[in-house]
Parts: structure tokens; sequence; C-alpha cells
């Protein structure tokens, strides 16, 4: 047995673990069809076996050539299950749900779906960059309580977002954040939940990944105390690159705020390069903040201030305080010395901070946006369903440009459009959400990875 040297599968194989003969790769259902892809390194020739989810008899489709198929004409918002056969080889029996869904599906997985069981049954954390040489990539985990999280799927767009294809998978893998540095793609990410920090490099679009350089070590375990984070984006300031994370876990009931850095100009892949600030732990006697038992912050994002200061502006546990809602905490990053810990700065009121946000600041225009899960209802203080764009001038006043995605026809417990990845893009932005929707386990754990673009997002914004 060939020991692992690297980072990267095509696809992930656990021993006695059955991925299939024929790998399907990617699923992305839609109104009265799914469309699914395959790995077909050896250019076979195909029969394809579908049914409605229970149903006695499969009808098959045979002599399908290529690594691509689309089943049409089928019944809309219905349960099916299918795999592939070739010869004496055969895929897993995949599940899918048809029904339209919102914007570009990337990648799609059923929540009774056990394909990646061996990591997890819903698909979180999206992180997506456009690549120096044109296309877009998408990354993803594999999510499940008490499951081992350990797996992140990469996806490859070439025109623009429309169109997108399967590119590889990392193990171990998982809160993954995609970047590009120095016209290179790296990835930061965690090993498992409350695992090892990780950073990692690729040179041919994604496709491979060597070995990850550790940056910190974690635990191993979803009940001790070790690093967590989100698929927030690094930020540039005065000659170093930062990103977030925290140091604790949920079943310790803590999670303590900490910023890793590195000198742009160093090598990244070198654990020495980097500093990494002692974690603080939330203080109910800080100025300005929620009154009442608070579990504290999580999943920062790192942005410079028009002031001149550089903020980790974090999610906010409210839920059992007084206001339950509205208000994020931003936490002073020291710019002269990167080992420092952070130092509480003062509240924000920001509708929204029950769930992971990112703050960029537009480069043409100079101001911050974020796309948040807006509350605009007390009783549903875990409500992802109104996703929205939100601007503010100065970090502090933010207003309501747009409501992006709007479910609130459908109960708060089965829909979410959330943790979005965004970036500028001529006058659109373009974002990636976890999405559930149409038979989702719940509004937490996504059954879909989506795509979508704001147009004209300066001024009469248009979501397409």
């Amino acid at each position: 047995m060939q020991r692992s040297i690297n980072w990267s599968y095509r696809p992930y194989k656990p021993f006695f673990f059955n991925v299939g003969d024929i790998y399907i790769c990617r699923i992305a259902p839609g109104k009265e069809y799914i469309h699914f892809e395959w790995l077909d390194d050896d250019k076979e020739i195909y029969s394809i076996y579908y049914r409605k989810r229970g149903a006695d008899e499969y009808t098959v489709i045979k002599n399908v050539t290529g690594s691509e198929y689309t089943l049409s004409s089928l019944e809309d918002y219905t349960d099916y299950e299918f795999y592939i056969e070739s010869g004496d080889k055969k895929s897993r029996v995949r599940l899918a749900r048809t029904g339209e869904a919102v914007g570009t599906v990337i990648n799609y997985l059923h929540p009774d779906d056990e394909a990646y069981s061996y990591s997890g049954r819903a698909l979180c954390s999206p992180s997506f960059v456009r690549h120096p040489d044109g296309y877009l990539l998408a990354s993803m985990d594999l999510y499940g309580p008490y499951t081992p999280q350990i797996l992140t799927l990469i996806y490859r767009s070439d025109d623009d977002g429309k169109t997108w294809h399967y590119v590889s998978e990392l193990a171990p893998c998982y809160w993954g954040t995609l970047f590009i540095h120095k016209g290179e793609l790296y990835i930061v990410a965690t090993s498992t939940e409350y695992g090892d920090l990780l950073i990692g490099k690729s040179t041919d679009g994604g496709k491979t990944f060597s070995a990850p350089t550790v940056l910190l070590r974690g635990s191993s375990g979803f009940k001790n105390p070790g690093v967590h984070k989100n698929s927030q984006a690094v930020t540039y300031a005065n000659g170093r690159i930062y990103f977030a994370f925290e140091w604790g876990a949920w079943a310790q009931k803590y999670h303590a705020a900490a910023v890793a850095s590195c000198d742009q100009d160093a090598d990244l892949l070198d654990a020495n390069n980097w500093a990494i600030t002692h974690p603080v732990m939330y203080d109910e006697s800080w100025d300005g903040i929620a009154q009442g038992p608070s579990s504290g912050c999580i999943e920062g994002s790192v942005v410079m201030a028009p002031n001149g200061k550089l903020y980790n502006i974090m999610r906010y546990d409210t839920t059992k305080t007084v206001p339950s809602h509205g208000l994020v905490l931003a936490f002073e990053i020291n710019q002269e010395d990167p080992y420092a810990p952070l130092k509480y700065s003062h509240a924000i009121k920001l509708d929204g901070n029950l769930s992971k946000f990112m703050v960029k600041k537009d480069p043409k225009t100079g101001i911050y946006y974020t796309m948040i899960s807006r509350i605009t209802d007390e009783r549903y203080l875990s409500d992802r369903r109104l996703l929205s764009l939100m601007k503010s001038e100065d970090l502090e006043n933010w207003e309501l440009v747009l409501d992006a995605l709007d479910g609130r026809n459908y109960e708060p417990k089965d829909v979410g459009f959330n943790y979005i990845a965004f970036e500028f893009e001529g006058d659109d932005i373009l974002f990636h959400s976890r999405t559930a929707i149409n038979g989702a386990r719940n509004f937490h754990d996504a059954n879909y990875q989506t795509f979508h673009r704001i147009k004209n997002f300066r001024k009469d914004p248009e979501i397409l």
C-alpha cells in the first residue's frame, strides 16, 4: 500500500468504505431534473438506473458516454435514487430531490445520502476565489453532529459560475478558506472540528495540494477545546496577512478570540513565519455589551476601520441577553505586536449577529459591505431565511441595500441562506451560500451549495 504524501484526492477512499467503483462526484437537481457528474478516467460506456425512492423497479438508460448526465421529465419535489454501472463496476446508490432551488447549484447532498457519512451528511463552509487564470473555484466541507468532519470538496467554473465541475477533495480538511496570494492558490483550514490549524498550497488550480503545514495543534474531539474557525476571508494590512479563529469548544461553553498573521512577503508554508495571538475569553464586564449570560463570540471578520485601527468584528451570542439580537463585538488587533492578545473595543449595532457574516471594504468606494442573515422577528432568533446585503461608510452605522434571498414564506426551521462568502467583481458582487431548502434536514444542515450574482450592487442592485 502506498503511503499518503499529499493532502488531495480524487476521491478520498477510507478503508472498508464503499465510495463506489464509479464515483459520482457532483449532483445538481432542479425543476423536474437531476443532473450529476462522475469520474470517467477510462472513457467507458455506462448504464444509468433510476427510480422514485422506494419504488420496486429501476428505469434503465443504456449506452451513455461521457462523464455527466441529466435525468429529465421527472416528477417535481420528489425523491429519487440512482446509480451507474459499466461492466462489473458500479457506483453507490445516490439520492436527490427534484425541485427548483435558488441561484446556480454548485453541489447537492440529500440529507439521507450516506456517500460521505465518514465525514458528515450536510454541505457547509462555503468559500470561493477567482483564480488568476480566470476560472472560479469553490470549496465546501461535509458536516454532521458528532461525526469526524474531515472532508472538503473543491469545484471549478469556467463560465463565471453558470456551470460547475468537480476538481478534487482534501482530507483531513474542515472549515477551509480558499485565497490567492501572489498569484498562487492557498487554503487555510482545520483538520477537523477543533483539530489542528492547517495551511496548504496548490500550483495546479486545486487539482493537487502538497501536505499541509500545521500552524497550531488542536484537539481531536468535539468535546475538547481546540481550533474553531470559519470560511472567513483573509485580510491584508500593513504588510501582513491576517485571519481570525477561536480556541474552545461548544461542549466547554467557551470560544476565545484570536488571530493569526504572517509577513505577506514570507513563505506562508513555513510555520515559523506565523504569529498567533493568545486567545481572549469573553468577559461579561465589558462596556456596551448585552446584559445576561452569553457564550461569547465566534467567526470573526478582520477589517481595517477608517480610523486606521484593525478590528476583528465577531458574531455574538445574545440569545439569552437583553437585547436579544442586533449587536456584534469589535476587538482591536495590535498592529505593532502580532503576538499581542486582542483587546475588546466596543459593540456595533448590526442585525444578524447570530450567524456567521463577512465584512469587506469595497476597493472602489471605500464603503464596507456585509451579507448577513438578518433578524426581523424576535420570536425567531435562529432565523436564517432572509439574506441581506448591508453597507456602512464608517463600519459603525449600517443600512440595508438589498434583501438578496427571502425565504420567509417557509418555516424558520426548514430554510437557511447563510455563511456567505462574497467577492467584489467590477460592478457586481458574487456570493456563495450554504443553502438549506427543499427538504433539508433543517435550516442549519444544508443540502445545497449555491452560487449567485448581485448586479450593480452600488446603484440599483439586482439579484440574478
